[in-house]
């Protein structure tokens, strides 16, 4: 699926966009040592790799979002916009993108976390409708990477 937006071309994930895709994660700040970046772009592969998408500019690589449906609610992760090219309206048409491919999908919500100390991250957001839930997020590691 292909969608051509002002300036930036909004595609799926290939398998060719391994290193591109991990360096946008890089310079963004989302890799964390717990998280095999490698890891977790095979596992998505795998796993509703048409909700994985790439957002092209210049015929390079310059923004991420990993979305995915349980059928319950929709969930955004890796969504990352190089740093020059944040504010440009960029991150904005890609999760919009995202939005409406799980709209089409029946989807009724869509939830993110956000690190508490990400304020950009949660001022992006709230600019564009999100809002807090108050909720506690649970985790526990069931593979180590």
């Amino acid at each position: 699926m292909t969608k051509k937006s002002i300036d930036l071309n909004i595609r799926t994930y290939d398998h060719a966009d391994m290193e591109e895709v991990i360096h946008v994660w890089e310079e963004c700040g989302l890799i964390r040592s717990w998280n095999n970046p490698k890891l977790d772009i095979q596992r998505k592969a795998n796993t509703q790799k048409d909700l994985f998408f790439v957002g092209v500019f210049s015929n390079k690589i310059i923004a991420t979002a990993m979305f995915g449906y349980d059928g319950h609610r929709g969930w955004l992760n890796y969504f990352a916009v190089l740093p020059q090219f944040q504010k440009s309206g960029f991150g904005k048409q890609l999760l919009e993108f995202g939005e409406l491919i799980l709209i089409d999908k029946g989807c009724p919500k869509l939830n993110l976390q956000i690190r508490a100390d990400n304020k950009e991250a949660i001022n992006f957001y709230k600019a564009i409708g999100y809002s807090e839930d108050k909720v506690i997020s649970f985790g526990k590691r069931l593979i180590e990477d």
